[in-house]
């Protein structure tokens, strides 16, 4: 049985069998999975069947949402940003629940653009009951512009865990009751003008004259439990709610990752004030 094995088994078999599926029938797989959200014209979302282009200029962004929701799932997608100067410029990939906004639950990967010959941000983070103050940010060691990259969001009954290609980048427990996100999500992933923060505080802004801005998506088959389905999404027939936890070797490339490549934790910030700090800063 899947749940019976190993979890390093596991973490290899489904980005395998994800990419068998979406081989087998990848021009119709967007549009089997994904809708068109904003910037829905096609100057600013262009399917291209094995691809998916979101585009920002100075008139609108873009951006795409999954059709249903999902109870857990592994969920990933490779991603090739803007390439070059990207400054002010952020592309998303995300998890949230519905409305997408007030009271909700999100877990989110931005990439935030940046300058000629310095380091894309990735700053994630996470929303409980509308409160997203838990900011991680690492300084990318490659040029997400440059290539495809593999990134994916394990999620289940025991944790929480964002991936880059393979190293675990963010960890989190299911430890306490309302400290873990437990509503359903649909997979969502835009480009927008984040002039007012993203790079260097806000002082950088997006340079127009350098639009369009592209950012490419592929693999959009869905390793997830369909909240409507009436299926238990917490089964341990599902093959990842049979990783429960890290390797030893992820452990260390998590750790090795952390304190290479942070530039800011929420966790070390004494300006703020938690009245208990959250259990996935006992892993730093």
């Amino acid at each position: 049985m899947a749940s019976s094995l190993q979890p390093w088994v596991l973490l290899l078999i489904l980005p395998l069998l994800s990419l068998v599926l979406s081989s087998a029938a990848l021009a119709a797989v967007f549009n089997d999975n994904f809708v068109a959200v904003g910037g829905t014209d096609s100057n600013h979302l262009v399917d291209q069947g094995t691809s998916v282009h979101i585009v920002l200029d100075k008139s609108s962004g873009a951006g795409f949402s999954s059709k249903e929701a999902y109870g857990s799932g592994f969920f990933h997608m490779r991603i090739k940003t803007p390439p070059g100067y990207s400054a002010g410029v952020v592309t998303a990939f995300y998890l949230t629940t519905e409305p997408e906004q007030g009271d909700h639950d999100e877990v989110d990967l931005e990439f935030l653009g940046n300058v000629d010959g310095k380091p894309v941000i990735l700053q994630t983070n996470i929303f409980l009951n509308g409160k997203g103050d838990r900011e991680q940010r690492i300084e990318l060691w490659f040029d997400p512009g440059a290539d495809f990259h593999d990134y994916k969001i394990l999620w289940n009954p025991y944790q929480l865990v964002v991936f880059i290609d393979d190293t675990p980048i963010r960890v989190l427990k299911n430890l306490a009751p309302g400290q873990f996100p437990a509503r359903p999500f649909k997979i969502r992933a835009s480009i927008w003008d984040g002039s007012g923060w993203a790079t260097d505080f806000g002082k950088i802004k997006v340079d127009w004259n350098r639009a369009p801005f592209t950012t490419v998506f592929q693999d959009f088959d869905v390793d997830g439990c369909r909240a409507t389905g009436g299926a238990p999404c917490g089964s341990p027939s599902l093959p990842w709610n049979g990783i429960q936890s890290l390797t030893p070797a992820q452990w260390d490339a998590y750790k090795d990752a952390k304190s290479k490549h942070t530039t800011y934790d929420y966790c070390t910030n004494k300006d703020r004030a938690y009245a208990q700090l959250p259990g996935e800063c006992n892993n730093n």
